[in-house]
Order: C-alpha cells, then sequence, then structure tokens
C-alpha cells in the first residue's frame, strides 16, 4: 500500500534553507553546476553548518515524538542539487539525527511542480524563483534569508514551536496593503473602519495558519506545542477587521502585535519565533538579525 500523506503536515525545505550552503552556492552561481558537484563530492563527508530553516525542522518533527502525534510531520528536501551532489546532505541529515527520508532532486530544475504532487503544506528555499512559483500555485512559501544563522541556532527551545506572521500580504491578501501604498494612511484606515465587519480575502499563508490551529486545537487543555503570533504594521482603528477575520476563519492567534510603524525586530526576539514570515524584505531582513525569517514574494494576479 502507497504511502498516505493525507492528513499530515507536509513541510518541503530546500537544502540551502535547512543547511549553511552559503560558500557552496557561491560556487555554483560564479563556476557553474560541475564545480559545485565536484566541491560537494570531495567534501562529502564535512558535516554541514545548520542554516536558517534548521531550528523550525527540527521542532516540526519532534511533533512525531508526541503521543498520538507520531508521523503527524513529514519534512521532503526539495533540492534542485544532482544526486552526485546530494551524499552530503544525507550525511548532514544523520549527523543531526533528523528522521527525514524523502528527497527530491531535481537536477538542476525546479522542484516547485513535484510540490503539489506530494501535498505540500509549507515550502522553504532560498531561491526566490521557486518560492514564487510556489505562492503561484497556492503553496505557502517563504524565501529563507540567510541572516546570524548559527548565533540564533544556538541553547533553542525545541520543546515548542514558535511561528510569527505579518498580516496583509501573508495571512491576508495585499488589497489592504496596496490601498494603503495609492492613497495613504487616512484612506486605509477609513476603508479598514467601513469594511470591519467583512472578512479579509485569503492570502498565502492563510490555509497554513488554519492547519497549525486544527493541530493545536487537538491539545484543548494541554500546552499545545506550536504558538504562534501576528506581528503586523497595522494598528487601531485597522485591528478590528483582522480580528474578526480570524473570527470568521474559526482560528485564534495566540499573541497579536499591531505595532502601528514600531519596528518588529524586539518584538520577534522576546516571542523567540523560530520563523517569521513577512512580505516586505525591509522587515525581513531586520527580523533576520534575531530569528530566522523568510520573505513571502506574494504576487497578486488581479
Amino acid at each position: 500500500m502507497a504511502y498516505n500523506l493525507k492528513n499530515k503536515l507536509v513541510v518541503g525545505v530546500s537544502s540551502r534553507a535547512l543547511f549553511d550552503l552559503t560558500m557552496e552556492n557561491d560556487i555554483y552561481e560564479k563556476e557553474g553546476m560541475e564545480a559545485y558537484c565536484q566541491y560537494q563530492m570531495a567534501h562529502e563527508e564535512d558535516v554541514l553548518l545548520p542554516g536558517p530553516g534548521f531550528s523550525l525542522i527540527s521542532a516540526l518533527l519532534k511533533l512525531n515524538e508526541l503521543p498520538g502525534n507520531e508521523g503527524r510531520v513529514e519534512v521532503i528536501i526539495m533540492s534542485r542539487s544532482s544526486t552526485d551532489a546530494s551524499l552530503r546532505i544525507f550525511h548532514s541529515i544523520r549527523h543531526y539525527g533528523l528522521p527525514v527520508t524523502r528527497v527530491v532532486l531535481s537536477g538542476g530544475g525546479s522542484p516547485v511542480p513535484y510540490l503539489n504532487a506530494l501535498k505540500a503544506d509549507l515550502f522553504l528555499s532560498a531561491n526566490e524563483e521557486d518560492v514564487q512559483s510556489a505562492v503561484d500555485h497556492g503553496i505557502a512559501a517563504g524565501m529563507i534569508i540567510n541572516g546570524s544563522i548559527h548565533e540564533y541556532q544556538k541553547n533553542r527551545d525545541l520543546k515548542q514551536i514558535r511561528i510569527a506572521f505579518d498580516g496583509d500580504a501573508v495571512l491576508f491578501t495585499d488589497e489592504s496593503e496596496k490601498l494603503f501604498q495609492k492613497s495613504g494612511l487616512e484612506a486605509f484606515e477609513e476603508n479598514e473602519r467601513e469594511q470591519a465587519a467583512n472578512p479579509l480575502e485569503e492570502g498565502p499563508f492563510a490555509k497554513f495558519l488554519k492547519t497549525i490551529s486544527r493541530i493545536q486545537k487537538e491539545f484543548a487543555g494541554q500546552k499545545a506545542p506550536i504558538r504562534t503570533a501576528l506581528v503586523t504594521s497595522r494598528c487601531a482603528p485597522a485591528h478590528e477587521r483582522v480580528i474578526r477575520t480570524l473570527r470568521a476563519w474559526n482560528v485564534q492567534v495566540d499573541e497579536a502585535y499591531f505595532l502601528g510603524g514600531i519596528s518588529k525586530k524586539d518584538v520577534l526576539k522576546a516571542f523567540d519565533a523560530q520563523i517569521f514570515f513577512d512580505d516586505q524584505m525591509i522587515h525581513a531582513l531586520d527580523a533576520s538579525e534575531v530569528v530566522p525569517s523568510a520573505r513571502v514574494p506574494y504576487r497578486n494576479s488581479a
């Protein structure tokens, strides 16, 4: 009988998001795939250092150790690498004891066409083209930012997964954000007051948040293994529509911060996020100094 991915939280992660392949990617960019493969083969016994997505993936896999949740999370490595260059990745996975057994090696091509086939709920990659394509195909995806990746891997508490989201163009569509950019703050706030009772449309991470919420509800009366936060530049009066939207989705985030333009970095550090998703590079880069961060390259086709 075929292995069934139904009712699992399926996460696709690129090798460059999971491990620090900064130098190796420089070789690929400057010298091409052959030089990259040769280097990886020559160093295939050398363990790769953790990358910016390592903490999140490690924590998600620990969900499978909880009673009744065995096999709940499936992590699949999605790499443009060739089979020859892949042994170093497998060696590093074994070294860190990550229970990852499934890998897609697309040999230089995009792995995105396989995400829907594998029922992926989330895709993390350092390749912007792949992330944009995944979002366009309806998959929650973030381009991982290479911040101070080794510092924030130290002393991580992997007992609880902490995920933070921006609002507009991440959990919701960018409709309101485009109005703000076009007409300014006053017009934006007036629109949000008038539309307060009308839920915002779902953005690229709405489905992923709903999946997480269903997992959290299974731990009623217990400490849930996942904690979520909304960290947004919205503030009153634009907060009401957000709260009513989440209520309409039957989703409740654990923490919410309506910062009104205040820097998100210190709040995210205090929350101790293992990943933060934001559509604006300026916010993702700033946050990446203290927590793992990813940019969501949202593009509304309308």
